[in-house]
């Protein structure tokens, strides 16, 4: 059986630098930092980090009521970028109902105030008529994908990925494999999270986070830095639109990049320390499933979050495949870790640099730490034709996911 070849025809985007994917590009391009010191997050006992990127979403009420009401801040965040990412894809929207579309949106969770208020009000009064009828399908783990899909009337194939940092890279491979294999011509895929004090403490417990930077919010996180001290959380969403090249080629599109090659896999070792052996083996499985070496590879866009030992086995993989001959930056430094969203909203910026030729730098990245050392970091902006690219995105558990795109000429 012969496989698809696979295309990104549109990208949306509500990031912690705007509403859509243009406001992120240009704050990207101004080299903006979101991270912000929380008000309030100081009455919470024994959280350390206190700053976080929120989103800047439009308003929620152009969504109507009646669809609005079973939806939390990641679903809106979701519904917005994705109609963005429709918009942006030119798709006859009477295709949706075809059974020929699909929707996979990877997150972390369900909605994580949405959960909090059920806990607080069954923990401290234990009464259910506190509860709205809709709250439930915003603390589904699925909510981002089943609201996107009901609001836009898809019924394709519906699923949520849900691996942590790497949902929304695991959302948009999955549909990747349903697409070569003809299962679907089109998927509206990606990421979404919601932030929230209980999010960052699920970190800070684990001794993950950024601390010493509360007064000077836009100084942390620091990528591959010496001072690196943690993640800082974001949310938003990031969905684009991919489809079969045969599909967007009747149709005419317009196309970002085609996606060549994935991979998917796990440690086995530790729950929550990353495994230079592990991301070797998505790295190199991606780049086999591309049918190309490393040497083809002009920009690696990492996950790299400036947690001590993530960054470092990151790093230690990556000169382990391309040495010090392909340029790496991650982008944390802008708009924190948005965890399940960040796959969806770094893919789309990487798209960005690989249309303009222009290599965003790791922001904060003033001192490369010891342990990171040996590979190209891109510390300035720089200007190189990007013809292919590796995105990766890792998380808790070993889990791990990359994924190669490819520039074609129109």
């Amino acid at each position: 059986m012969s496989l698809k070849r696979v295309v990104i025809t549109g990208i949306g985007a509500v990031s912690p630098l705007g509403s859509d994917s243009l406001e992120m590009s240009q704050g990207l391009e101004a080299s903006l930092s979101a991270v912000q010191y929380m008000e309030g997050w100081d009455t919470y006992k024994g959280l350390r980090c206190l700053v976080a990127a929120p989103a800047k979403a439009k308003d929620e009420h152009l969504i109507p009521r009646q669809s609005r009401r079973s939806m939390g801040s990641m679903s809106i965040y979701s519904v917005q970028a994705a109609q963005e990412a429709l918009n942006d894809s030119a798709l006859p929207t009477e295709i949706l109902k075809t059974g020929r579309v699909g929707c996979i949106i990877g997150s972390t969770m369900g909605g994580a105030k949405s959960i909090n208020d059920v806990y607080e009000n069954m923990a401290s009064q234990r009464d259910l008529t506190q509860l709205t009828s809709m709250k439930f399908f915003q603390c589904m783990s699925h909510t981002a994908a089943l609201n996107v899909s009901q609001y836009l009337g898809i019924n394709g194939v519906v699923m949520a990925t849900s691996a942590a940092c790497a949902s929304g890279l695991q959302a948009i491979g999955t549909a990747y494999d349903l697409i070569r294999l003809g299962s679907q011509d089109v998927i509206l895929c990606g990421g979404a999270e919601e932030l929230h004090p209980t999010v960052t403490a699920s970190f800070d417990i684990l001794f993950a986070t950024s601390t010493k930077y509360n007064d000077r919010p836009q100084l942390t996180p620091r990528p591959f830095d010496a001072n690196r001290d943690g993640l800082v959380c974001g949310e938003g969403a990031g969905i684009i639109v991919i489809e079969s090249y045969e599909h967007a080629m009747a149709r005419s599109a317009k196309i970002h990049a085609e996606i060549i090659g994935y991979q998917t896999c796990a440690s086995g070792l530790h729950i929550s320390q990353s495994s230079k052996e592990a991301l070797a083996s998505s790295m190199r499985g991606a780049l086999a499933a591309a049918q190309i070496n490393s040497k083809d590879i002009d920009y690696i866009n990492a996950h790299a979050t400036a947690t001590l030992q993530g960054d470092k086995e990151e790093a230690d993989a990556i000169r382990e495949i391309f040495g010090d001959k392909v340029p790496v930056s991650s982008l944390k430094g802008y708009m924190g870790h948005t965890l399940g969203a960040s796959g969806g909203l770094e893919l789309i910026a990487s798209l960005f640099m690989m249309r303009s030729g222009r290599i965003y730098p790791t922001k904060n990245l003033e001192n490369v730490a010891d342990d990171c050392q040996g590979i190209w970091h891109v510390q300035k902006p720089l200007k190189r034709p990007l013809n292919f690219i590796l995105k990766n995105a890792f998380a808790l558990g070993g889990i791990n996911a990359s994924i190669v795109l490819k520039r074609l000429s129109q």
